[in-house]
């Protein structure tokens, strides 16, 4: 190890900097590792898990309805938040004590202080003192930002605010129309508050397939969120009852109890002091790294959300992994970022892998393999509500180049057909697969004839 305190110095304890942590203490390393705030990160505390915790909260208001229509007597209920919160902050601080124990029993040292550069080789801890390593590996993710041109922005929410509200406002309005946005507008709105959302683009969930974006659109305005897109605020003020009026650029103004805004994520780079070690960054501020997680400065990596490659935990695991591989196990090996499957639980949800049709188009000629139905679940009680399965094959290798689910449990689906398309599945192959009867993800194995070419 020669004169180094440790072998390898992790800045950010979320699930990247966790899991190369105690990899490359399972190859003998000696390992530090600091986080200014809870263990976890932003997937554990913030994020993904006190997220999906609600999605599921949430949809119980609609099963009620559904259950009468298939001749259950059931009473309307009402949800109580402050219970469902005391919960969830008892299930993140179990989560949190797990990923304490992880990293002791791997036998890393954890700092619960911020850190930052003083060198490629040595970090300064906020609570006093400095640490050397031979290799630093910074991993301290994204965080959710308020729009700059709003003076008075620091009025409204940000995602992480939602957690600890002590309670729901009854009138909210969303601001942002990316998944973020659209999965809290769907969340709340099934937890019973009366949503708004404003989104400056001609159509939510921008990048992702253009017909999937749609149906979700519809779908959320079917379930009462009032969704207005080419629409941003131009003002918002203070009230003296301490809610907050917003003038929007249609002219319209109106008082809401609270605003949400989900604007987008930077990395959390400033206070890294990056340029002590002549570090790249980004015009975002991300860090810049090679396939391997390398930085400019040899001796320091970078995984997760801080590199603005794919903002997902698994792929920041992933990214941890092979970073370990390369560094620790002499092994070198480029991170994977190609079809990478993800969902996005609005209400249904999105299940999606590959490229959008609008992408594939640009490429090659391609196939399209498209239907839309109503499920059988809420067709039997007279329900509205539309899943999409969408296929984009290609005209020369039969290849599948993207796969497009909205449905409930769009994300359960998107998982298993993500392992068909990462092998290289052909349509050919999908047709070759039995359906299984009666469900809704028959229907991606059942499409014979394009919709279109292209």
């Amino acid at each position: 190890m020669g004169d180094y305190d440790y072998d390898l110095f992790v800045i950010g304890g979320g699930s990247g900097g966790v899991r190369a942590a105690r990899q490359a203490a399972a190859t003998g390393a000696r390992v530090g590792l600091a986080e200014s705030s809870r263990m976890g990160g932003t997937c554990v505390i913030r994020g993904c898990v006190p997220k999906k915790l609600m999605v599921f909260a949430s949809g119980y208001r609609e099963l009620v309805e559904d259950a009468k229509g298939y001749g259950w007597e059931i009473d309307e209920g009402r949800f109580d938040w402050p219970a469902f919160r005391q919960s969830l902050h008892g299930e993140l601080d179990r989560l949190e004590g797990v990923y304490r124990k992880l990293l002791d029993n791997s036998g890393v040292e954890i700092h619960d202080t911020h850190a930052s550069l003083e060198d490629g080789h040595t970090v300064r801890l906020e609570s006093g003192g400095t640490k050397s390593a031979r290799v630093i590996l910074i991993a301290t993710g994204g965080r959710p930002v308020r729009p700059a041109q709003l003076g008075d922005a620091e009025h409204g929410l940000v995602s992480d605010d939602i957690f600890d509200l002590e309670e729901l406002p009854k009138e909210l309005l969303i601001l942002g129309g990316g998944y973020i946005a659209c999965e809290f507008a769907c969340i709340l709105n099934g937890l019973g508050v009366k949503v708004s959302q404003f989104y400056r683009g001609a159509q939510i969930l921008r990048g992702f397939d253009e017909e999937a974006r749609g149906l979700i659109a519809e779908s959320m305005k079917e379930h009462g969120i009032d969704l207005h897109v080419g629409t941003n605020i131009v003002e918002m003020d203070r009230t003296g009852d301490g809610r907050t009026w917003v003038k929007a650029t249609n002219g319209a103004e109106h008082e809401f109890d609270a605003v949400l805004f989900a604007t987008g994520r930077a990395p959390n780079t400033e206070t890294l002091n990056l340029a002590a070690a002549g570090i790249e960054t980004g015009r975002r501020g991300q860090i810049v790294v090679d396939e391997y997680s390398a930085t400019s400065c040899p001796s320091v990596y970078a995984i997760g959300d801080v590199t603005d490659r794919l903002q997902l935990t698994p792929v920041a695991i992933r990214e941890g992994m092979a970073f370990v591989d390369t560094v620790f196990r002499d092994k070198p090996t480029p991170v994977d970022h190609e079809l990478v499957p993800s969902a996005v639980f609005t209400q249904p949800e999105l299940g999606t892998i590959g490229m959008t049709e609008e992408q594939a188009r640009d490429l090659e000629p391609v196939e399209v393999y498209c239907t839309s139905f109503r499920p059988m679940q809420t067709a039997f009680i007279g329900r509205p509500d539309r899943v999409l399965m969408k296929l984009i094959v290609s005209r020369a290798t039969r290849r599948i180049l993207g796969c497009h689910i909205v449905a409930p449990e769009a994300g359960e689906m998107i998982q298993l057909a993500g392992i068909a398309i990462k092998m290289g599945a052909t349509k050919e192959d999908f047709d070759r697969t039995v359906a299984v009867h009666p469900t809704m993800a028959e229907e991606i194995v059942t499409m014979r004839e394009p919709v279109r070419a292209g």
